[in-house]
């Protein structure tokens, strides 16, 4: 499937990342640059689209034991690096294993917040080979993925976009395009957990409110607040985008020129 020419693929949160416009009115180059969940699911004619891309690289962010259980499908000529930058102790599962604390309602949203934020100040060392990887032209095209597509992958994008110059707002709506793209996914999440939280407590979905749905609804939606956490926290350590991408991710100001050459258009 394309949308105003970029390859989307719902089922997995795949999409093109290529033809935003930047700061300096450049774009970002189509066909080159994708993001997703797994792929493990696909039907023949959706990995035949995938094909036709003829990836270079795969960045998988996922733990060993993700992709254990939902290994990618093969592409020839294709290259794996399996980067994985999250925990199984982390937030996310500390919001999943706590929905039914009756103070999960007003937590839970913070907690995830506090999860983005920890990508900078507490796990960037984990990301810097996935950017290392993802900023060499010689790898392109290239698709980076974790589970869902929308938060350890939103994290790169939104990263990625920002570094090429396109503006915070921009970034923004890409990453909650993610609850667009898997709304269907989403609905069926949401329909299956209100079933079961209605028959824990005894009472009839309709009787399930926002509050009771809320900290399920912080695990399968992206919110405007889990990225702009990571530019904040990127402001406070950094006087820079710039100096972040030198000494956070430790870009030589080199490599990230060519990169950005060969990104824009």
């Amino acid at each position: 499937m394309r949308n105003n020419n970029r390859v989307l693929i719902p089922k997995a949160n795949f999409r093109d990342i290529g033809g935003i416009e930047n700061h300096e009115g450049k774009t970002i180059q189509l066909g080159q640059i994708f993001r997703s969940g797994h792929l493990c699911e696909l039907a023949s004619s959706e990995k035949t689209i995938l094909s036709d891309l003829n990836l270079r690289t795969i960045i998988d962010l996922r733990r060993p034991k993700e992709i254990e259980e939902r290994p990618h499908p093969y592409f020839e000529g294709c290259l794996t690096h399996e980067i994985s930058v999250s925990s199984s102790d982390n937030e996310f599962a500390v919001v999943a294993g706590s929905l039914d604390k009756p103070d999960m309602a007003e937590q839970a949203s913070n907690l995830i917040d506090g999860y983005f934020e920890g990508i900078i100040t507490k796990r960037l060392h984990l990301y810097q080979p996935v950017f290392h990887v993802a900023t060499q032209p010689k790898n392109y095209p290239l698709l980076f993925n974790c589970s869902a597509g929308k938060d350890r992958t939103g994290f790169v994008a939104a990263i990625l976009l920002r570094l090429l110059g396109v503006e915070e707002e921009k970034v923004i709506d890409d990453f909650l395009l993610s609850n667009e793209v898997r709304k269907d996914q989403i609905e069926l999440h949401i329909m299956s957990y209100k079933q079961r939280l209605a028959k824990e407590m005894g009472f009839k979905e309709s009787e399930i409110d926002n509050r009771h749905l809320e900290p399920f609804l912080s695990l399968v939606m992206s919110k405007p607040s889990y990225i702009k956490s990571v530019f904040s926290a990127i402001e406070s350590g950094w006087d820079s985008w710039e100096m972040f991408r030198r000494e956070g991710l430790k870009i030589s100001d080199d490599s990230f020129d060519i990169f950005r050459d060969f990104m824009l258009q």
